[in-house]
């Protein structure tokens, strides 16, 4: 992953901002300053706005890039890293999950997993209902017991309604009231377009997700869950002498594939939830609406590889290290380093590298004491048809103030000196 390093200032202005400090702007040009505009991230949402219509489902998904074509009625494509939306299509349009709900249904187990409060070798029994539950199936039988384990990859592998109907029964002691518990954890994901009223997807007119909601909750099962989250990678299973095949299309024609979830009814056509990591780098995609089986394996390759292909990551700059130093008035040291305060990582375009501009904006000098950690300053990243991202720069040591004996001499050589 390439790292750019922040060059000399080209250009600098100085404004008055307040007595005896001064607002500072440094900018970068481009040629000097290659550093990368985030494909606009889309943060947390306080409230969801205002749905507007749907486009036709001919439409094209908006990209940075422009509109490109995709026979999905709904699309999201994301950097799992830095959230940049890479392409995205009715994202925020309720539909149905079919299958694709399972993976909240997961969520939940894998969290009683890590609690403590399920094991994987304990076993469960499974009532006539599951038994009787239509669909895809891992084929369990009526008055046996089923590893925790097995009817983990019952669900993930084999997409077996009968297993996630066993879990949410020993979990809850009834499917319906585990389709609560998805709703409130969904709520605690943040979740806010999303309804569950059944563990595995079937047909309900109430059960609806979004794209957004469907990628931030395979974003939070692979950083909450990183042992778990492997089984998504197995192609396939066996259970009561039937071998199926994971029906992920990725799995086998997406180099670096390793999850997530398949769907597919009448009302929803063919979606999928897929990741796939190259190097550093993830993307996650979300997609709904395909007319066969065939469609959603060619779509899904297509859009990933467009966007490995378009889409690059670069680093900004690590936790630690140090922008600028910026003065300190009346403190035990001169200056205090300015600091990003975590790994800074944005999403561009390949071509868009040369069209940049980058400004370090702070006031100077600051005030002692100064805290490690406040917010000083900010890094906006500007440029031609490059949306506009604005970064928190933060104090990266402690600076005291300086006792009243030693304030003196810099209080009167700033006055002599009319700073």
């Amino acid at each position: 992953m390439p790292r750019p390093t922040l060059p000399s200032p080209v250009e600098s202005e100085a404004a008055p901002a307040g007595a005896g400090r001064r607002a500072v702007v440094v900018a970068a040009a481009a040629a000097a300053l290659p550093l990368p505009a985030l494909a606009q991230p889309r943060g947390s949402r306080a409230s969801a706005p205002a749905q507007r219509p749907a486009p036709p489902p001919t439409s094209p998904a908006t990209t940075p890039l422009g509109p490109l074509d995709t026979q999905a009625k709904q699309a999201l494509l994301i950097d799992f890293d830095t959230d940049a939306v890479l392409l995205e299509k009715n994202a925020d349009e309720r539909m149905p999950p079919s299958s694709m709900s399972k993976l909240m249904t997961m969520y939940l187990v894998f969290d009683r997993l890590k609690q403590g409060r399920l094991t994987m070798s304990q076993e469960l029994p499974v009532s006539e209902r599951a038994w009787r539950m239509g669909g895809s199936k891992m084929f369990v039988q009526v008055g046996t017991s089923v590893p925790v384990e097995a009817l983990i990859r019952g669900v993930i592998v084999q997409s077996g309604n009968d297993a996630c109907v066993v879990l949410a029964e020993a979990i809850s002691g009834s499917e319906q009231q585990f389709a609560e518990e998805m709703n409130r954890k969904a709520r605690e994901l943040g979740l806010t377009d999303s309804t569950f009223r059944n563990s595995t997807g079937w047909p309900d007119p109430e059960q609806r997700v979004t794209c957004r909601d469907l990628a931030r909750l395979a974003k939070r099962l692979i950083l909450d869950f990183p042992d778990y989250y492997r089984i998504y990678n197995e192609r396939s299973f066996r259970w009561n002498d039937i071998t199926q095949e994971n029906r992920n299309p990725t799995l086998a024609r997406v180099p670096g594939a390793d999850g997530l979830k398949t769907g597919h009814t009448e009302e929803a056509g063919y979606g999928l939830t897929a990741s796939v990591k190259r190097g550093e780098r993830r993307l996650i995609l979300v997609f709904n609406g395909l007319a066969s089986m065939r469609a959603r394996a060619e779509e899904s390759e297509r859009l990933l590889e467009w966007g490995y292909r378009e889409f690059e990551n670069v680093v900004l700059f690590r936790a630690q290290d140090v922008i600028e130093e910026v003065p300190v008035h009346l403190g035990e040291r001169a200056t205090v380093p300015l600091v990003g305060g975590r790994d800074v990582v944005v999403t561009l375009p390949r071509q868009w590298r040369q069209r940049l501009q980058a400004r370090l904006r702070y006031d100077a000098p600051v005030e002692a004491p100064v805290l490690k950690g406040a917010e000083l300053g900010r890094l906006e990243v500007t440029g031609q048809g490059v949306p506009p991202m604005s970064l928190p720069l933060m104090a990266g040591a402690d600076v005291d103030r300086l006792g009243l004996v030693a304030r003196i001499p810099a209080v009167i050589g700033r006055w002599v000196s009319g700073g």
